[in-house]
């Protein structure tokens, strides 16, 4: 396909004026005037004369409407096979020759069974059908209605500060000069640092109403794609074209930050948008057991033929032997006329006779059992968030009984498991650590302090006394943290300062510096303002050395009042130690054990430099930097070299420790949940470095861990050597994924995806203990989950809080919601929701457990039960003369619990018979219809000679003795199977057995017979039955003979063969504690400088582009140097270098130093 032609042709007169009476002047003017305002004329292939439909903004997860909902519905509902042939028997049943049961016995509950589905179906649907277009209104929409879902392509449309973008916006000038705009685009990748868009030069200025009038560009662009991280097009303009990137779009789901206002010219809107080409369709959803129940129904209906057939024969033998001699007494209907036709139409009535072998009421207990379920989470107060005031909800009713069956979680990270909340917890400062626990000691006082942030919390005064000493090592570590970084101040009145960063990272520290004494307070491209202890202290920027993945740390060069010049860096342990001053070892083995212990409790560490530099080596550095910034061919590299020259010698000061705050009890909810034998995959959007810090504060990445491998191959024979390679490593636990190049080349992102590796990619992946993906999109979500529905055949789930997830919710198996703070969109598109991640352990553990273990107990004696109900007619066959006379017996269900929940979560072990499908399957229903044959050859046989010893001969009487027996006799058989006995179960299971009587006898009374005689002729007939001795006898003996058995074997099972159940109920001690409890780091290490930092600020900053000031410093493209995975022997070998150190005295020094923590990367 070609790309696509968006053409915009606007004429309008109106009046001028400013952009705050934007909205006033557009309605003011007419509607023909309204109408001629930019909008959308054609959107096409430029290939061919077809056009695409352009749609609005207007998008529904529902998947009815008013029209399609009952073709739809029914064609679900009649995938059941049960439905089916429950429709083929109505069909029978009209036929008069064959049937002698009335027709209206199958289509009520028939129809019940559908109308109840309907209306279930339906309110689900409902329920979430809310639209994905945002409810609030536009600041300011040309053309459209200022709702967002009326937006159309072609609108320009005007956006404010922290407000949503629903569509896909080509950004055309801002409040910030250059055209800048900062947007967030958590709901996209998962990040929560800022990101940078900028307007085109020629459309920046557009900030006046005649101008935006005016605009009469023509756009050429990509058609409809998935792609979150390219965009291709043009603009015609003027006679000229430009060429449009990512870098000038807005997509929708992104949320305007920093920024006053923006206006765009909406590109895709609706479900053409980015965000919802990765979303995925809406799929039917269903249970394995509901697909487990079509196979066996076809099994049913086989035996049900099977029975037929012998009893057809069985009529036909009859007819011809014994028949013939009856016909004064039994004559022949006038359409049967041979003892074969006779067998023909035999056959048929007993296959609507023995109908009840396959119950219709099955399928509506089924839905009522899962309703119930639906309203136990949904009551369930443990899983209540009071702080945001949401409760757990089950947003549909048909998955209840498969959360107890899930063997994979697939999990996002941002949201999910953090609450995007980082906090300066610790440090170490020349040796010395700060910072205790909570618990230890009260929160520091800074109330000398007028500028400090009122919610910031430290503990340990002692740091404060140091900076009130005077401490230089202390006030120049604070100085550091406030001089270098990227961050933008803005202070809204006196006092009050709001720190704009760039990543999350960098606020905790700048806001922390602040808090000591060190407050960032201004900056221009030229200078940096701090108030230190309350001075006001201007520093010269000299130069920013940007920070990028490859060098891992950033630095600036300032000129302080004094006139010295010093060099600040900071970035990863790793990096910076590799750089120190000799002078500096000393203090840099102190550090590193320091950030050992830091890294234990799970903390994001930070190295800290310094370096003072001479007036003269700066200057013809300088020189060098500025001619290196003007080279064409390979400027990058010499800039990385230049900046590696520079950062020699560093000393160090200490080090930061930063908690990326988790949601409360996600580590003890993982741990539980790999106790229950769930494997968790996080998928996350984030950079590698932020998903392995984030594996270790959850315990998913322990130390007692062989290794973390990392897969990063760039090309798809790279990717398949490292994933081949690892297969040599069977002996190790971990297993990182890594699918780079999301923001880069758009082949890398998808190599271990693709069909020639995605089975190796599953093998490897499923070796390990645990797989984390990042950098992947929200499409590739998708594609892991489907990989391992496809090939493993199990039950997956998916958790998320984004729009970015909704695409992975929608394919699992089950989709769980977070309410977050990314939007509600991965809630709509979701089956389950609550709002924290911990939940979920009683989702699964609890609920889950109790859902499949009660529909399993009640599949398996449903069946039992009727089984025995309806074979009763088979053998009474033998002795009726295949006659196909029926006998009306009653219907029960049932609903169990055998463990309470406390005991659920305390024994995750009891999950794993739901994932190994142990409580219902082929041969438990083999098992269960055998027990129902034998109890219904017993129920038949021994009443029928005990009245032939009797010499009863009463029709009746023997079937309300069967009747009897049967109902008391699975009513004792559910009453053994309980595990607990509640005043519901006593309700439900005596309650049963009196209406059993009382419809018996109400069914054989005088007033019945008064009201309809002929349906009900057999007056007093269950009334003298059981007033004798003899019957409650017979009564009592087949219940006995019944229900020893089964009471013996499940006995010996208990003893010989016991469950986990059964061998947990005998525990009284709970597990040890030492399973669920967080275990500490104490030798790896982890730097966390920016995991989620972003390139090019640096040079952002320098420019003064994303300031509002007229003199502008030239600009530093970022470079990049390349090093070591391994800082230790990269330390040592520059120390050989310099003073020809022995290899035996370099192994003794490299001996001395703690492990290292750099992953190895297969080659």
């Amino acid at each position: 396909m070609q790309i696509q032609s968006l053409f915009i042709q606007p004429h309008a007169d109106g009046k001028t004026g400013d952009i705050s009476e934007f909205t006033k002047h557009f309605w003011s003017f007419t509607t023909q005037q309204r109408i001629a305002l930019p909008t959308c004329v054609a959107f096409c292939i430029s290939s061919t004369s077809n056009c695409v439909v352009l749609q609005d903004n207007h998008i529904k997860t529902s998947k009815y409407n008013i029209f399609t909902f009952l073709p739809i519905n029914l064609f679900e509902q009649f995938q059941r096979v049960a439905n089916g042939y429950f429709l083929v028997l109505l069909i029978l049943q009209l036929i008069p020759e064959i049937s002698s049961l009335s027709w209206f016995t199958t289509i009520v509950p028939l129809v019940l069974v559908l109308l109840v589905t309907a209306v279930k179906d339906a309110t689900d649907d409902y329920v979430s059908s809310a639209l994905y277009s945002f409810s609030s209104e536009c600041s300011f929409v040309l053309h459209a209605k200022g709702k967002w879902m009326n937006v159309r392509v072609g609108d320009i449309i005007k956006l404010e500060n922290n407000q949503f973008v629903a569509a896909d916006i080509l950004l055309l000038c801002s409040s910030e000069p250059y055209g800048l705009c900062y947007i967030e685009t958590a709901e996209l990748d998962g990040e929560t640092n800022l990101k940078v868009r900028q307007a085109l030069t020629v459309t920046s200025d557009l900030g006046d109403i005649t101008k935006l009038m005016n605009f009469d560009g023509e756009v050429i662009c990509e058609p409809p794609n998935n792609k979150l991280d390219k965009f291709t097009g043009t603009l015609y303009w003027r006679d000229n074209k430009y060429p449009l990137d990512n870098d000038n779009m807005l997509l929708r789901g992104c949320v305007l930050r920093n920024t006053e206002w923006c206006f765009g010219m909406v590109i895709f809107a609706g479900l053409q948008t980015k965000l919802m080409q990765n979303c995925g369709r809406t799929t039917f959803k269903r249970t394995s057991i509901d697909k487990l129940m079509n196979t066996l129904v076809l099994w049913i209906f086989a035996f049900l033929i099977c029975m037929g057939v012998v009893l057809a024969i069985g009529n036909t033998v009859w007819e011809s032997w014994i028949g013939r001699n009856f016909q004064v007494f039994l004559p022949w209907d006038e359409s049967q006329r041979s003892a074969v036709f006779s067998g023909f139409l035999a056959f048929w009535s007993y296959i609507i006779i023995l109908n009840t072998v396959v119950p219709i009421s099955l399928y509506v207990s089924v839905e009522v059992l899962r309703l119930g379920h639906s309203y136990f989470i949904n009551w369930d107060r443990k899983m209540y968030h009071s702080q945001t005031d949401t409760a757990a909800e089950a947003r549909t009713t048909t998955l209840n009984e498969e959360l107890g069956q899930v063997e994979f979680i697939f999990s996002d990270k941002t949201g999910t498991l953090t609450q995007n909340i980082m906090v300066f917890r610790k440090c170490s400062i020349d040796g010395r650590t700060y910072g205790m626990e909570l618990s230890k000691t009260a929160c520091v006082d800074f109330s000398f302090n007028p500028l400090c942030d009122r919610r910031f919390r430290f503990y340990d005064s002692t740091l404060v006394e140091a900076i009130k000493l005077e401490d230089p090592a202390v006030q120049e570590f604070f100085r550091l943290l406030a001089l270098c970084h990227t961050v933008m101040p803005e202070e809204k009145s006196e006092g009050h300062l709001v720190y704009q960063a760039q990543s999350p990272d960098e606020g905790a520290l700048v806001n922390a510096a602040r808090n000591f004494g060190f407050v960032f307070r201004a900056r221009t491209p030229e200078t940096i303002t701090l108030c230190e202890m309350g001075q006001a202290v201007t520093y010269q920027l000299l130069a920013i050395l940007d920070f990028n993945n490859v060098r891992k740390r950033m630095s600036v060069i300032v000129r302080n009042p004094q006139g010295q010049i010093k060099l600040y860096s900071k970035g990863a342990d790793t990096v910076i130690f590799d750089r120190l001053d000799p002078s500096s070892e000393d203090l840099m083995y102190t550090t590193s054990e320091h950030l050992s212990e830091f890294a234990g409790e799970g903390l994001r560490t930070l190295a800290l430099a310094y370096k003072d530099l001479d007036e003269d080596d700066f200057e013809i550095w300088m020189k060098k930097l500025l001619f290196a910034s003007t080279v064409i061919e390979n400027r990058e590299d010499q800039l990385g070299a230049l900046y590696e020259e520079i950062e020699q010698g560093l000393k160090l000061l200490g080090a930061t420790a930063i908690e990326d705050k988790l949601q409360e009890g996600v580590a003890e909810t993982i741990a539980c949940l790999n106790l229950a034998d769930i494997k968790i995959w996080v998928l996350t959007g984030d950079k590698l470095e932020t998903a392995m810090n984030i594996g270790y504060s959850c315990n998913m990445l322990r130390d007692d861990m062989n290794e973390v491998f990392v897969v990063s191959g760039h090309t798809l024979q790279e990717v398949q050597q490292q994933l081949s390679k690892f297969l040599c490593w069977k002996n190790k636990s971990i297993y990182l994924v890594y699918l780079r190049g999301v923001r880069f080349v758009v082949s890398w992102q998808a190599h271990a995806l693709e069909p020639l590796l995605e089975h190796i990619l599953l093998d490897v992946a499923c070796l390990c203990k645990t797989v984390i993906c990042c950098r992947v999109t929200p499409m590739q979500k998708a594609q892991v989950v489907e990989l391992v529905k496809r090939h493993k055949r199990a039950i997956t789930l998916a958790i998320g809080d984004g729009a970015n997830d909704v695409s992975m919710i929608k394919t699992a198996h089950i989709g769980v919601g977070i309410s977050g703070q990314e939007g509600t969109q991965a809630v709509l598109a979701s089956d389950y929701s609550f709002a924290q991640f911990r939940y979920l352990q009683r989702l699964l553990l609890v609920h889950g457990r109790w859902s499949y273990f009660r529909m399993c107990n009640f599949l398996c004696y449903f069946f039992y039960k009727n089984f025995a109900f309806t074979l009763v007619h088979f053998w009474y066959g033998f002795f009726c003369g295949f006659s196909a006379q029926v006998r009306i017996l009653p219907d029960l269900s049932v609903f169990l619990k055998d463990v309470d929940d406390r005991t659920s979560l305390r024994y995750p072990g009891l999950y794993k018979p739901g994932q190994q499908n142990l409580l219902f399957n082929k041969r438990l229903f083999f098992l269960c219809t055998l027990q129902g044959m034998g109890t219904s050859f017993l129920l038949f046989f021994i009443p029928y000679g005990a009245f032939s010893v009797m010499v009863k001969e009463d029709q009746q009487a023997f079937a309300v003795t069967i009747a009897t027996s049967l109902v008391i006799v699975v009513s004792v058989q559910i009453g053994l199977d309980k595990h607990y006995w509640t005043a519901v179960n006593h309700l439900f299971i005596w309650g049963s057995v009196t209406v059993y009587f009382a419809i018996l006898f109400a069914m054989q009374s005088n007033g019945m017979f008064g009201i309809l005689p002929s349906n009900f002729p057999f007056v007093g007939t269950a009334r003298s039955c059981l007033s004798e001795q003899s019957v409650w006898l017979v009564i009592l003996l087949t219940t006995v003979v019944c229900v020893v058995p089964g009471l013996a074997v499940s006995f010996l099972r208990v003893d010989l063969f016991p469950t986990l159940t059964d061998k947990q109920s005998r525990k009284r001690e709970g597990p040890q504690g030492q399973n669920l409890r967080r275990v500490r780091r104490t030798s790896s290490r982890r730097s966390a400088y920016a995991f989620s930092h972003q390139q090019g600020y640096g040079e952002l900053i320098t420019s003064g582009k994303n300031m509002r000031a007229s003199a502008v410093s030239s600009a530093h493209s970022p470079g990049r140097t390349p090093h070591s995975s391994n800082w230790i022997e990269n330390m040592l070998k520059r120390k050989n270098e310099v003073s020809c150190i022995s290899d035996e005295s370099g192994d003794r020094a490299k001996n001395r130093l703690p492990s290292s923590s750099t992953e190895p990367e297969l080659h």
